[in-house]
């Protein structure tokens, strides 16, 4: 990135009124990603939304979050923080808008891409405005500290909101809410907030944006059709399968387009992302994690929502409460891992954190209609909040190790660009397994002259075979996350930056 600005010596005496305002934004953008997963399974059956595609309510904002957040920390940097800040704010609140009033499928899929969009505005520029705006250590501290509570407690009040909009109201005011909170804090942004640019070269690399996003919407494109049927005018359960033409076409396009990314990003003056930054081991290894844990978390999400309210008959506000546990553990355990990581280092805490999460992915893969919340499923989710938090804190730490002033922008960025990216490929993979499962096992199961009374009892044996199917291929997306802590991490705790610069993500 260029130069940025020195920030003034002098305190800005609205500073805090403006931290305010930047973390009513942060808690929108996650908000949105766990709220819609509990309205979901309602938006689904409303709109008709076939099992293969659903994925795309949640994948459009992910994918277009993580391809335009790069970019978006450019624009922020470039056109001014406050101004992009503002910008965003707005194109979000219409785009909430419009996904709140869709009457179709694709309208909702185009409404989630633009808000993932205009989230890429929000989010960099957000955190670029604490660091100009907070200049003194301490108060620095306590700014990313209330943003990090924010980005972690916003799930929980995400699914909690989310449930009680479903149950109460709509599925659609899951998105509308958004409009009214987006306005005020755009209103409150423009008072109280304090502009900020960088100087010196400013060109955009729109190629290197182009590039790698329709790369991975093709990737993702390509899985989804994998899990097509083959014949959806007819009964049969058949799915277009992975040695498929337009599947085959699709995930080459997608490899083709990202290799020719990272061969630009290495010619081009002013890179989306410079490859010094990715490369670095520690650095690297960092980013693998974020992308790795994204795919096996999202999916967890997902699949668990459709449990809880599909298979176990949850209402959508007690499936809301169903995942607090989750996000208690991992605000719970972030403070023990913050005075952990200078006494013993990064290594041994992402190392027992992605042991203790794997674990708790696998124990779902036992679950059935008879299983105890209590007893089993509540435990499973506290030992992967647990194990998330000792992976977030330590990997946020490391992915700036050794990293200058000049990069520590694009380096912060890019871990949120892992995450999100890897809950792209992650929900769209396993949403394409979890359904070769399902018809699978109902090919196997269910011949022509089935008795129709057992249908129904298939078709639930059916989830649940889907769902130990999902939940088992994302433990092993926690497993190579795992491989990649062990042997690309070599960071000790007097390498870790005395300030982080960015909160774990959520």
């Amino acid at each position: 990135m260029s130069s940025v600005e020195q920030p003034s010596t002098t305190p800005d005496p609205k500073r805090w009124l403006a931290l305010f305002v930047i973390i009513i934004a942060q808690l929108m953008i996650v908000l949105d990603a766990s709220i819609v997963n509990i309205a979901l399974p309602s938006a689904q059956k409303d709109l008709g939304i076939s099992d293969a595609d659903r994925q795309w309510v949640v994948t459009a904002y992910t994918l277009t979050f993580g391809g335009f957040l790069l970019l978006g920390g450019r624009i922020a940097d470039y056109m001014g923080r406050k101004r992009t800040f503002i910008v965003g704010l707005l194109g979000f609140a219409a785009a909430s808008a419009l996904g709140g009033i869709a009457s179709t499928a694709g309208l909702l899929y185009a409404a989630r891409g633009l808000q993932g969009t205009f989230a890429a505005l929000m989010a960099p520029a957000a955190l670029s405005l604490i660091s100009v705006t907070f200049t003194e250590s301490t108060e620095r501290a306590k700014a990313f500290g209330a943003y990090g509570a924010v980005s972690g407690g916003g799930a929980a009040i995400g699914l909690l909101l989310g449930g009680s909009l479903t149950e109460y109201a709509s599925w659609r005011w899951c998105l509308g809410v958004n409009v009214p909170i987006a306005l005020a804090t755009a209103a409150a942004a423009y008072l109280y907030v304090k502009e900020s640019k960088a100087h010196g070269n400013t060109k955009y690399d729109i190629p290197g944006a182009i590039l790698v996003t329709l790369g991975l919407v093709s990737l993702v494109y390509g899985f989804t059709e994998a899990a097509k049927l083959k014949y959806p005018d007819t009964r049969s359960t058949e799915v277009l399968g992975w040695t498929d033409s337009s599947t085959l076409t699709f995930l080459g396009a997608g490899i083709v387009l990202l290799v020719a990314f990272v061969m630009w990003e290495r010619r081009s003056s002013t890179p989306l992302l410079p490859m010094n930054v990715a490369l670095d081991r520690n650095r690297g290894g960092s980013y693998l994690i974020f992308l790795f844990i994204g795919a096996g978390l999202f999916a967890m999400f997902l699949f668990l929502t459709f449990y809880f309210q599909i298979t176990m008959g949850y209402s959508p506000i007690k499936g809301g409460f169903a995942f607090l546990p989750f996000s208690i553990g991992i605000i719970g355990t972030a403070g023990v891992v913050a005075n952990l990581l200078p006494k013993i280092g990064p290594k041994p805490i992402m190392v027992a954190g992605l042991i203790s999460s794997t674990l708790g992915m696998l124990m779902l893969t036992q679950i059935d209609t008879s299983t105890s919340y209590w007893g089993w499923v509540m435990p499973s989710e506290l030992l992967m909040s647990i194990g998330m938090a000792c992976v977030f804190i330590p990997a946020s730490s490391t992915a700036l190790i050794g990293i200058s002033e000049h990069d520590a922008g694009v380096a912060s960025a890019l871990l949120n660009t892992s995450q999100q990216v890897g809950g792209s490929l992650g929900v769209a993979l396993l949403n394409t397994l979890y359904a070769g499962a399902v018809t699978g096992f109902l090919a196997d199961n269910l011949g022509p002259n089935a008795d129709p009374a057992m249908i129904g009892q298939v078709t639930g044996d059916a989830f649940i075979h889907g769902y130990h199917v999902a939940f088992f291929w994302g433990s092993m997306m926690l497993v190579i996350a795992l491989i990649f802590a062990v042997t690309m991490i070599n960071a000790k705790k007097d390498d870790i930056p005395n300030e982080a610069g960015v909160p774990a993500p959520a």
